[in-house]
């Protein structure tokens, strides 16, 4: 992947990780260029097929395309930054990522996006204006 590209995937996330809306800046870690659909699974190294992501999203994601809703048990394909609007499918109740739809159930889910770490984190996001959705 060149580096222009790279460049546009996180700018255009504005240095958020597209799933969990964690925010560059207070990680340890750089976020990751991902592939939504992964490579292995015949995505393409597109800017359609790109999405920043944290390393925590990035390793539970993995190669996966799809998981089970917890609500309903059925398998669900998981969110798509490209094609579909993160408000549709998730909402914050304090610091917690909620799912709204099957898919938004089943990616919090598997991203295990309301571990302990990630809700202090959160705080600190909170604390410092970083939020998502915060003023």
């Amino acid at each position: 992947m060149n580096a222009t590209l790279a460049r546009l995937v996180r700018e255009r996330a504005q240095e958020r990780c597209e799933y969990c809306k964690m925010h560059q800046d207070i990680q340890g870690a750089n976020f990751h260029v991902e592939h939504v659909v992964p490579r292995s699974r015949g995505g393409e190294t597109a800017e359609s097929n790109l999405a920043l992501a944290c390393p925590t999203c990035n390793f539970h994601k993995s190669d996966k395309a799809v998981a089970l809703d917890p609500e309903s048990g059925e398998t669900t394909e998981l969110f798509h930054p490209r094609r579909q609007r993160w408000e549709d499918h998730f909402v914050f109740r304090g610091l917690e990522v909620l799912g709204r739809t099957p898919c938004g159930r089943a990616t919090v889910g598997l991203l295990e996006m309301n571990g302990d770490r990630r809700l202090r984190i959160r705080e600190l996001e909170r604390a410092l204006g970083l939020l998502a959705g915060s003023p």
